[in-house]
């Protein structure tokens, strides 16, 4: 291998691209939907569906902080108690745990006599962390901060929110339905495609799939808003 040669893994970004891309298409489908149902029903008026969206836009927003702060700290609490189990366990039986680590690097095809001397030494060198990669599986990075998962989380979803809760203020309340859809599956587009292009995947199916979704719930949402606004 020559020397300074480094490789690019798209693998890297799987993590901060899956939050933010989820972040953003909820935040866009969820609160166009809402909107598109609410001016959908006959006696919405403008003041009413530019509220429904600031509600969709700060609920929404304040909800996937919630949720990706109970998921990141709940994981972690996870990791952080496999560790103290594995640490007390190295204390208690060494001898098994570098048995352990040899089988797993047994099972991934590495010589048996080679797999004894290679988690020697990795038990040497570190033995908490040799077992927090190879048997438990979890990066040396540790997980994400709870917290800057959560601004994280909110600000994707707020940054999809904003479009549509901006076009619901623009347009005259009778075109706010074709144009907050439109501006809706515009957005979708767009973000599909940077995310296609920032996971390496193929744009024109990342577009498709987001799209077709995207109508799909906005379209459903604004023939219940019809329907209720009618039966009402």
């Amino acid at each position: 291998m020559r020397a300074g040669h480094g490789e690019h893994h798209l693998i890297h970004r799987v993590g901060w691209l899956r939050a933010a891309v989820l972040g953003a298409n909820d935040g866009i489908i969820s609160t166009a939907s809402l909107i598109v149902g609410v001016a959908a029903s006959p006696g919405a008026s403008a003041q009413t569906v530019l509220l429904a969206g600031i509600a969709s836009l700060v609920g929404g927003a304040l909800s996937m902080a919630a949720g990706e702060y109970v998921s990141v700290s709940s994981q972690a609490d996870t990791e952080n108690a496999d560790l103290a189990r594995e640490a007390a366990e190295l204390a208690r039986a060494p001898e098994a745990e570098t048995a352990e680590l040899a089988a797993i690097y047994v099972a991934r095809g590495v010589e048996p006599a080679l797999a004894g001397q290679v988690a020697q030494q990795m038990m040497t060198h570190d033995a908490l962390g040799a077992h927090r990669r190879d048997e438990l599986g979890l990066a040396d990075e540790g997980g994400a901060n709870p917290v800057l998962a959560a601004l994280a989380s909110a600000a994707a979803f707020a940054t999809g929110a904003i479009v549509p809760v901006a076009v619901a203020a623009i347009v005259p309340r009778e075109t706010a339905v074709a144009a907050v859809f439109v501006a809706a599956v515009l957005m979708l587009a767009i973000l599909g495609a940077i995310g296609a292009r920032a996971g390496g995947s193929p744009v024109v199916r990342a577009v498709l799939r987001v799209t077709i979704l995207g109508c799909a719930a906005m379209a459903l949402t604004g023939l219940l808003g019809r329907v209720s606004g009618v039966l009402i």
